[in-house]
């Protein structure tokens, strides 16, 4: 493997070049009590950059990895957030203060709508972390998630070096906690209609299920302590962590799974199942730790106790680090399929069975396909979507490859982007809200002829597939379409043909009566439908021309990508996050929307004609600085060293892993792929003249003293977006850090 630039050693000062931090600018500060900081009043602390935005799920990831740091080191270090929008919604400063509100973030945020102090250190990713020591000096820089032990063996080394100096200063930090406001619903995201007509409302920032009376607004009770955590119990001792999805579970499920309501407990990596004759909450998937793409612990071993991953339940201390498992069998056993280096694969990727040995990660929304049998996953956290079996007792990635993106096709060819909201219609389709690529997408499930493959079929609409029989729970498979949007970094509130509207960050799905789809355009404030072209001016309630009331199939069992027309139903509200559909006797039909950042439930009565008004407020696209690169060849150099004591995780084969592609392909005429070392000589076309570079880059770790029997082991990991413009004179080396 080739040397990395070395970043971690036994003299901190040696570490890099010593560079002076730049100034932090920006619009504004929150959570300093109205005054704006500078780099020398933080002079003699630790100061951490985390350079993030709030629609982004690894940053939300690297929020929760920051807090036990935060914590443990609050006398010496000091986290900045700054934050740098992707979407126009992101730079409203409102928008922001909720934000803040929202996720709980307990340290200073620096406003950097125009990306000003992005720019000056060089920030290329959602996340990146920098780290600068007591005299103002930048010491490290990394990007992606999963560097807690990084900054952590760096604090350390800091606070002994700085005592040492004299230049350590102890102390409070400059943070001041906002006034906090009490609401019957804090953040809501999802709710439901219960049996008995009350509404279930999954309240993230209360860590809590909130029960209302019908009129969705007097407060019947809570499920949950209201402190974030992982626990089961009654309703009094269960624990949540910003739940977001709700399902009720079919009735004649329920007696037999003894559970009423499965909850996406999103932070806690989790699917609970609760029954509502008692409150009772228990875990069904999971192991309350989030999985890593790529890691090599992200199953149990099959004689690991069911929740020894978990801390408080049932007395379990935690699995022995640096033993996981692999795929699974029928019966949840762990098989030895063959890993690289002849183990079983213990990355977790093709498991299939017991979902309390698997590791999740970010699950979103969650709904029940009869036709596949189970409980869709929406896996927010890596861009996947998954199947937990109707009898809970097996769990299995249904689509996605972990890439982020849009690309239809195939479940398992299929690339996703941070999906957040599920909804099934009467023909079996689930439809979905898949937000950072602001589309509203579908999968179809289908069935393979014997002997054939769906991953493998190249004409969708062959004899080798069909869709499913409605209820039948006969499919296994399922391939995906796109109905709105065009990729990760265009967006904006345009109606009209389906092909051309945008949308901006939806967060929330449903499905009308006449088969059009309604979506929570959470960043636009708005509630959008989309309708198939036959059904576009349908009265409510009315069904399509097969009598179904859902959109006309093709040949490929699905609808026609970008047939359909995009209209807006309603405008003005608070970051729309849910939707509920009711529809009342005489064919009435009212939308319940859960308007996260007003904390409440708002009804709307939808028109009898639903064809809604058609806007055009404009097309956005990401700005972020564009990196020149020279036509020809170009050395793509990702830079990591493991910190201090920790060297390469070399157990079960290769510890890194750099996959490059390029949008449009026609960028690269050399370079793309799947490769195993963190650098790649890339060809860049000359003939086109800008593009982005999509790299992702992994790299693990392990404790290196061999005096210990079960070493520690991280998974650093980082997708960029790198957008760049083709020059003849531009640089031949373009470095992304990793770890540097």
């Amino acid at each position: 493997m080739r040397a990395a630039l070395g970043v971690f050693t036994d003299d901190v000062s040696d570490r890099l070049p010593r560079v002076r931090a730049s100034e932090l600018e920006g619009r504004g500060w929150l959570n300093t009590g109205g005054r704006d900081l500078s780099l020398a009043e933080l002079r003699g602390k630790i100061v951490l950059l985390d350079f993030w935005t709030f629609c982004c799920i690894n940053c939300l990831h690297v929020l929760d990895e920051l807090r036990e740091l935060e914590e443990q080191y609050r006398d010496v270090l000091v986290v900045v957030g700054v934050h740098s929008p992707k979407f126009v919604h992101e730079a409203d400063p409102v928008a922001l203060a909720a934000a803040v509100d929202r996720y709980e973030v307990h340290h200073p945020v620096l406003d950097d709508p125009e990306l000003v102090t992005w720019s000056a250190y060089t920030a290329r990713a959602w996340p990146t972390l920098v780290v600068i020591d007591p005299e103002g000096y930048v010491v490290a820089h990394m990007a992606g998630e999963g560097h807690k032990n990084n900054v952590a063996v760096l604090v350390r080394e800091l606070i002994a070096e700085h005592e040492a100096k004299g230049t350590l200063h102890r102390g409070d930090g400059p943070y001041v906690p906002p006034t906090p406001a009490a609401t019957t619903l804090r953040f809501p995201a999802k709710a439901i209609r219960l049996p008995g007509g009350n509404l279930l409302v999954a309240d993230a920032g209360h860590h809590t299920l909130t029960e209302l009376a019908p009129d969705g607004e007097t407060l019947v009770h809570r499920i949950g302590s209201g402190e974030r955590g992982l626990a089961d119990g009654g309703p009094e001792a269960a624990r949540f962590s910003e739940p977001n999805g709700l399902c009720l579970v079919p009735e004649e499920l329920r007696a037999r799974l003894d559970a009423d309501v499965l909850v996406a407990d999103t932070v806690n990596h989790a699917i609970r199942a609760v029954r509502l004759a008692d409150g009772s909450v228990r875990t069904v998937a999971g192991t309350g730790e989030q999985f890593m793409v790529g890691g090599a612990e992200n199953v149990l071993p099959p004689a690991t106790p069911r929740f020894a991953a978990l801390p408080g339940l049932l007395g379990g201390g935690g699995a022995a680090a640096g033993v996981s498992g692999g795929g699974a069998s029928a019966d949840g056993e762990v098989r030895a399929d063959g890993g690289p280096s002849g183990g079983p694969d213990r990355t977790g990727a093709d498991f299939d069975g017991d979902p309390l040995r698997i590791r999740l990660t970010s699950p979103w929304d969650i709904a029940y396909s009869a036709e596949l049998g189970g409980f869709v996953i929406a896996m927010a956290g890596n861009h996947t979507i998954w199947l937990l079996d109707a009898g809970l007792g097996r769990i299995r990635r249904l689509a996605g490859t972990m890439n982020e993106g849009l690309q239809d096709g195939p479940g398992a060819q299929a690339w996703f982007a941070q999906t957040s909201g599920l909804a099934v219609d009467d023909g079996g389709r689930i439809w979905l809200a898949d937000s950072e690529v602001s589309a509203l997408r579908w999968l179809e499930p289908v069935v393979s002829a014997a002997g054939s493959e769906v991953a493998g079929s190249a004409a969708l609409g062959s004899a080798a597939l069909g869709s499913a029989a409605a209820g039948t729970g006969s499919a296994r498979e399922v391939v995906a379409h796109t109905a709105v949007g065009a990729g990760l970094f265009d967006f904006g509130h345009r109606d009209g043909p389906a092909d051309q509207a945008l949308l901006q960050h939806p967060l929330g799905v449903a499905v009308l009566p006449d088969g059009s789809v309604v979506i929570a355009d959470t960043y636009n404030g708005a509630v959008r439908r989309w309708s198939p072209s036959s059904a576009k001016n349908t009265e409510a309630g009315a069904s399509t021309a097969d009598g179904s009331g859902a959109p006309e199939p093709t040949i490929d069992g699905g609808t026609e990508r970008g047939r359909g027309e995009v209209t807006t139903l309603a405008r003005g509200l608070a970051e729309p996050s849910g939707l509920l559909v009711e529809v009342a006797e005489g064919g009435a039909i009212d939308l319940l929307v859960v308007e996260s950042a007003a904390h409440r439930i708002t009804r709307l009565r939808l028109p009898a004609r639903l064809a809604g008004e058609i806007l055009d407020a404009g097309a956005h696209r990401t700005q972020r600085p564009v990196s020149e690169v020279g036509a020809g060849e170009v050395l793509l150099d990702v830079v990591f060293t493991p910190a201090a004591g920790q060297k390469y995780d070399d157990r079960y084969g290769p510890s890194t892993r750099l996959q490059v592609s390029a949008s449009p392909p026609e960028l690269l005429l050399d370079g793309a792929g799947d490769e195993i070392e963190l650098w790649r000589t890339l060809r860049i076309n000359p003939d086109v003249g800008e593009g982005v570079l999509h790299v992702t880059a992994q790299a693990a770790s392990c404790d290196a003293d061999p005096a210990i029997e079960f070493p520690a082991c991280h998974l650093n990991q980082q997708d960029w977006g790198v957008p760049v413009r083709v020059t003849p004179d531009g640089p031949a080396t373009l470095t992304l850090p990793l770890l540097g």
